[in-house]
């Protein structure tokens, strides 16, 4: 069943394109503007086309410990030493020329559900967590879908192309991801250099660990939620409308992720090579409630096995859109 749901996004500081997307009941589309497609599809935002600097600018990660690349030790570096994470590095531009609209939130567990009772999702996932002191808790239908490997979401994507009658959804690329998650900022997370615990969900446990050679201080001002909370809570969303782009739950993409950044120029390259791969670790964007404020930044990554199911890893998908 197709239902009407268009509703326009306040513009803020970006260039419209003077263009509009046909969906699969007819109806048009314009940058920024938010759609459901049918009444157990995700709500998604058209992006606006355009480019952006994909990956960190030299010494953006504050973690002080020497965990990565070759020769990483687990040492404590010295204050004037700069931190550089290959799997964020080579920084570079990356134009979008592919138009896509990508969902204002993570997929929720109402529906993830919704596929397992149509007959599309063959995993039930378990979405009950023990949190410390509270024991185990179950989430709620509009928590972010959890305990979904790669393959898992690949039935999703299936099924959701049926209900519409094309094939259209799917996992977002790395560069997909970060550009929408970037939202035309350039800072360590869409909000600014530093995120509250208003607007996303990390670990202020985590948090103090990473800073505690630079900042002994307790962070009285963070949270140790311990959980996910609901895909509509907090003051979470980006200058585009997406929320919890940093933090919640970490992200599943479809691009492999590599030692350091292949460098290619467009969204269309980034799609043409995931496309081209049919198996390795996945990149996965965007840190959880279990990470430290630096792993939630928008440059940051981990590389999840394909078959891996976790309490802290979930997912959002893209449409791909065609010009009217």
């Amino acid at each position: 069943m197709l239902i009407a749901l268009v509703t326009l996004l306040p513009i803020s500081a970006v260039a419209q394109d003077n263009v509009s997307y046909t969906l699969s009941d007819g109806r048009t589309v314009q940058p920024l503007e938010t759609f459901r497609e049918c009444d157990v599809c995700p709500e998604m935002i058209v992006m606006p086309l355009g480019s952006f600097m994909m990956g960190a600018i030299p010494g953006e990660s504050r973690n002080p410990f020497d965990f990565y690349g070759d020769g990483a030790t687990g040492r404590v570096r010295a204050p004037d030493e700069i931190n550089i994470i290959p799997s964020e590095h080579p920084r570079h531009r990356v134009q979008i020329d592919i138009p896509f609209a990508i969902g204002r939130n993570e997929v929720t567990h109402a529906e993830w559900m919704a596929c397992v009772e149509g007959g599309g999702c063959t995993h039930n996932p378990d979405h009950t967590l023990f949190v410390f002191r509270r024991g185990g808790v179950a989430l709620g239908p509009m928590h972010p879908v959890i305990d979904v490997s790669y393959w898992d979401i690949q039935e999703y994507v299936t099924w959701l192309n049926t209900q519409i009658g094309a094939d259209v959804y799917r996992l977002p690329t790395e560069a997909e991801w970060e550009y929408a998650a970037r939202a035309g900022t350039e800072t360590r997370f869409a909000q600014g250099d530093e995120l509250s615990a208003d607007q996303a969900n990390f670990s202020r446990a985590a948090t103090e660990h990473v800073r505690q050679t630079i900042q002994q201080e307790p962070m009285t001002h963070l949270t140790n939620r311990r959980m996910p909370v609901r895909v509509d809570e907090l003051d979470a969303s980006n200058a585009w409308g997406l929320r919890h782009m940093s933090g919640n739950v970490r992200e599943w993409t479809q691009s492999c992720s590599t030692e350091a950044h292949v460098g290619l120029a467009t969204a269309s390259a980034y799609l043409q090579l995931a496309q081209s791969q049919t198996t390795c670790r996945r990149t996965a964007k965007g840190g959880a409630f279990t990470t430290a404020m630096d792993g939630v930044r928008l440059a940051s990554s981990t590389q999840p096995k394909e078959s891996r199911r976790d309490y802290n890893l979930g997912f959002r998908i893209v449409r791909d859109l065609t010009q009217q």
